[in-house]
């Protein structure tokens, strides 16, 4: 199999997993964004409703509308609506995010194949899909999870972003390394420490990158606490779908791809004896 079939495949898989995901999304983690945004213009529409009532002595409806109409508003940004942003928006965003992640999956695949001891191609596959979703995405989500609208501060999203990347880079880094040392200590026929002892060790090293880099505690403390939570699982439910769709449908398609060669195989061998 060349890496072309593989990526191939990667983009495929990616595609489906896109739509997957935007499902799971959409249903689990909208209604917590929309909670977020409520809880965001409340804010908004209330401290400056209060600044009227200070300046002119008293409070009215028409101060109150004008206060909401001057907040932040989610409803249309940039000319995109909020219902615009959550339906086409958020599915252009996890296909394109899906077909991307699968075209590199499928690379990764490829590059594998035949590294990892005795592991089939649909095995060697399955095994890169989930070290990628533990060490892209899992292990990410537990450093760094991501929170709902207007809880960050916009004097640190630069720290924030760098460090997020800078962590992500490093747990892959450490797995591709894992994934390395446990290929070499399965030729040696030891399964047990070809499995083991790589694991243990990215997560000794990826827990003590996680402690040495900074931590952000943004949330303001009257945030409801269910919605912050809410958006968080929605978000890992989303990634699971996304990588759990995606190792399953690549994994699938190699399988099948692998067998109609080795069948051609077969049958060519069969016909020169």
């Amino acid at each position: 199999m060349s890496p072309r079939t593989f990526l191939i495949h990667g983009l495929i898989a990616g595609f489906v997993a896109g739509i997957l995901a935007f499902g799971a999304a959409y249903v689990f983690g909208e209604p917590s964004i929309e909670s977020a945004i409520a809880l965001e213009e409340a804010a908004a529409s209330g401290h400056a409703h209060g600044e009227g009532a200070r300046a002119h002595g008293h409070g009215n409806a028409h101060d109150h509308d004008d206060a909401r109409d001057g907040g932040h508003s989610h409803g249309d940004e940039g000319g995109v609506s909020r219902a615009q942003q959550s339906t086409a928006g958020l599915a252009t965003a996890t296909i394109v995010i899906g077909v991307a992640l699968g075209g590199v999956v499928g690379l990764a695949a490829a590059f594998a194949l035949g590294r990892l001891g005795r592991l089939s191609p649909a095995a060697s596959t399955a095994l890169v899909a989930v070290a990628g979703f533990v060490a892209f995405a899992l292990a990410t989500w537990a450093k760094y999870p991501p929170n709902p609208p207007a809880t960050g501060s916009g004097d640190t999203i630069g720290a924030r972003t760098a460090a997020y990347f800078g962590f992500q880079a490093v747990s892959v880094l450490l797995a591709v390394g894992a994934v390395v040392l446990g290929s070499r200590l399965a030729r040696r026929g030891d399964g047990w420490l070809a499995s083991v002892v790589p694991a243990v060790g990215w997560l000794v090293l990826v827990t003590a990158a996680g402690l040495a880099l900074p931590a952000f505690d943004e949330i303001p403390g009257d945030f409801p606490a269910t919605v912050l939570w809410s958006f968080r699982f929605s978000s890992l439910i989303t990634q699971i779908v996304l990588w759990g769709t995606l190792t399953v449908v690549l994994s699938g398609l190699v399988r099948r791809t692998a067998r109609a060669a080795a069948a051609r195989r077969e049958l060519i061998e069969s016909v020169r004896a």
